[in-house]
């Protein structure tokens, strides 16, 4: 489960670093929400909170990571931890196949593919695959889709429900909804998202699609560093998130031609993802 903060208002000799209620507030406000966020977080970063210095912020981190396992693990227990992985069914068992059992939670899984293609619809799949039971593929748990494109449609998500013998009202009480309109609102959306991750059980997080609107907002060489910076900046905050809260995230994107004068271009696919 997700460490509440709370935890860090404890005396540190109880386990906490002392926090007072208005640290507590700030933290909050900055888009810190659980214990997870700070344990991984350089001290640096920590001091860009408000009210919050060097030395307060290394005793917060020092508390933080006595609250999250961060040990050094051997092969033989990493390999355990593996194995009690939850994975997602893809509704697919040829799928599910080909990615040695699921979609893996805690890890950012690309569906890329030309327009048309399925991938919305995979998506929207994924999403009622959460919800059911852990022996039946799922999670038991919610998702949480974004949608860059205005591609989703709840009317799917009833048909794929009663497919599986769900109950379709609680299916898409289970799905959260967010239209992302550029970049940087979609950006935004992931700092509030964590927030909702912290309030209920979340197993899944959607992006369809992560690049689209980095494309549109970044346009001509002149801008492409910008862009590429921008994206990285957004994918290194959804692999935080996956770390962070458990979590399978899948993003969608579109292909570009590859053209190749070489050998190469016999050999494999003519397309790459786009970004």
């Amino acid at each position: 489960g997700i460490t509440k903060l709370e935890r860090l208002c404890a005396a540190p000799e109880y386990g906490g670093a002392g926090l007072s209620k208005t640290d507590l507030n700030a933290l909050l406000e900055s888009g810190i929400y659980c214990v997870e966020t700070i344990a991984f977080m350089p001290a640096r970063k920590l001091t860009d909170v408000q009210g919050i210095g060097d030395a307060k912020a290394k005793r917060i981190i020092a508390a933080a990571r006595q609250l999250v396992p961060m040990r050094m693990v051997s092969a033989a227990e990493m390999l355990q931890m593996r194995r009690n992985m939850v994975q997602l069914t893809t509704g697919s068992t040829t799928l599910d196949a080909l990615l040695g059992g699921g979609m893996e939670t805690g890890q950012i899984t690309e569906i890329f593919g030309e327009f048309r293609c399925g991938k919305t619809q995979l998506c929207h799949t994924l999403c009622v695959a959460c919800q059911l039971p852990i022996d039946r593929g799922g999670a038991e748990s919610k998702a949480l889709y974004i949608d860059t494109e205005g591609t989703f449609r709840p009317e799917r998500l009833v048909s794929i429900a009663e497919r599986y013998g769900l109950n379709d009202a609680d299916v898409l009480e289970n799905v959260t909804y967010a239209r992302a309109y550029n970049a940087e609102h979609q950006d935004k959306l992931l700092t509030e998202a964590a927030a909702v991750f912290c309030e209920s059980r979340y197993a899944l997080l959607i992006v369809d699609s992560a690049t689209g609107l980095f494309r549109t907002d970044y346009t001509g060489r002149g801008e492409l560093a910008e862009r590429q910076q921008a994206l990285n900046r957004f994918l290194r905050k959804l692999q935080r998130i996956a770390d962070e809260h458990g979590l399978a995230v899948v993003i969608t994107n579109q292909v570009m031609a590859a053209p190749d004068s070489g050998p190469a271009a016999y050999m494999g696919p003519q397309v790459k993802p786009i970004g």
